[in-house]
């Protein structure tokens, strides 16, 4: 099977991994990612933000299946690109992504649909509407209502204890972008559960938690994800019927996009809030998540390509996972989120990597001269999988430190004692001291 993959960051080099086991991975990529480019037959370098540039850089090639992955990417239509190349898609359209990069929409859908889990909230197009809906939720998330990469929710208590300072942003928010959501703060756990959908079935994933706080202890400003861990089909702080309420509200969703004739094939991504009241949906995602792609491609039992084959074909196949646990540390570079060091060289070790038993994925890193590069971004995913925790996280760690160079990451990931913290934390708010 030839599988034309959209997308450069290390989810994209965890999928490229999986699928290089027994499919020619062909690559489109906005920047080269020594590791992708690796695992591919051939690449191209375009503006994978631009069907029309994707399309011109593949044209003339033949696929047997097409995956877009980054957020972007899809909201800009390259599913849409690839289908009309004449290749099965296993990625959401352009309509059908609108369940990410609109969220006023996605709120509206939940709505109309009669689908549990939405907080209260409203859409505000002025600062007297930002201003009366803050004094009535008291607490508040203020969100834009597009993409931001995980980075532009701003909360009562965690970002700001002066209503004033939110009312600012929401002002900002509706000067650059005409609008903004503000919605009740939802207090618990968080947890994603990702899926794959074959525009009218699910098949639910590993639930895994991230780490969105750049430093230890869960502080700090948000980012695209630190870290996160998995521990088979549950979650140390969740239980069964909290499963299959989440997994409810997917199906939910995945019916209401049916009957909306946006069908969503692809894999689509819960961000869950364990709360007082049940489950909560804080947001949903067109794609893998990235760190959480690591975790559960790493237990995947059986052919990924295949299975994304299934989604396009709307014959879903059920795969099966591994009951192992996993840890992911992302290595950043020095100063990041706020000052990240750029363009700095940094040494891997692959065989110590691979001695210790982790695994290491290249995100947003360049190559020149035969070395590897930051740019900015986070640097490296590191994982380690085990039969516990404990085991899945020393793993990591050792495997951490065979990247040597300008860069650091978060040691408390996945360690017992962040975790049980999170145990203790939602057993408080379940009422269960």
């Amino acid at each position: 099977m030839k599988v034309l993959l959209v997308g450069n960051g290390a989810r994209e080099h965890a999928i490229a991994e999986r699928l290089s086991q027994d499919a020619d991975v062909y690559a489109v990529m906005s920047k080269k990612n020594p590791a992708i480019a690796q695992l591919s037959k051939e690449y191209w370098i375009c503006d994978i933000e631009n069907a029309e540039s994707v399309a011109r850089a593949v044209s003339g090639r033949g696929f047997d299946l097409g995956f877009a992955s980054p957020d972007a990417t899809l909201a800009a239509g390259v599913s849409d690109a690839l289908a009309r190349a004449g290749m099965l898609v296993a990625s959401p359209t352009k309509a059908a992504s609108r369940i990410e990069w609109d969220k006023s929409f996605m709120r509206d859908l939940l709505t109309r649909h009669k689908i549990k889990g939405s907080p209260k909230h409203v859409v505000v197009a002025s600062e007297a509407d930002a201003r009366s809906a803050i004094k009535d939720y008291g607490e508040v998330a203020v969100k834009p209502l597009g993409l931001t990469g995980g980075k532009g929710v701003k909360v009562s208590g965690d970002h700001s204890t002066d209503p004033s300072e939110l009312v600012d942003y929401a002002r900002g928010l509706v000067e650059k972008d005409g609008s903004a959501l503000i919605e009740e703060k939802l207090v618990g756990e968080e947890f994603t559960l990702q899926c794959f959908c074959d525009g009218s079935r699910i098949s639910a994933m590993p639930p895994v938690q991230d780490h969105k706080r750049a430093y230890e202890g869960d502080a700090g400003p948000n980012t695209g994800g630190m870290g996160s861990y998995s521990s088979g089909p549950h979650l140390p702080f969740t239980t069964e019927s909290d499963m299959e309420e989440a997994k409810k509200i997917l199906q939910g969703v995945i019916h209401a996009m049916k009957k909306d004739q946006a069908p969503f094939h692809g894999v689509l991504y819960g961000q869950f809030i364990l709360t007082e009241g049940g489950v909560k949906v804080i947001e949903f995602n067109a794609r893998f998540g990235d760190p959480e792609a690591m975790n559960v491609l790493a237990l995947l039992e059986g052919s990924l390509s295949n299975t994304l084959l299934s989604m396009a074909e709307g014959q879903l196949s059920r795969p099966s996972f591994s009951d192992d646990c996993t840890v992911v540390k992302y290595m950043v570079p020095d100063g990041y989120p706020d000052k990240p060091k750029k363009d700095a060289g940094v040494d891997i070790d692959a065989r110590g990597i691979e001695e210790s038993g982790a695994k290491v994925y290249f995100a947003s890193v360049y190559e020149q001269g035969g070395r590897i590069l930051t740019t900015g971004s986070r640097a490296f995913g590191v994982l380690g999988r085990g039969k516990s925790l404990d085991e899945a996280e020393a793993i990591a760690e050792k495997g951490c430190s065979f990247i040597r160079g300008p860069v650091w990451h978060r040691k408390d990931i996945g360690t017992s004692a962040l975790i049980r913290k999170k145990v203790d934390r939602m057993l408080s708010i379940r009422g269960n001291k």
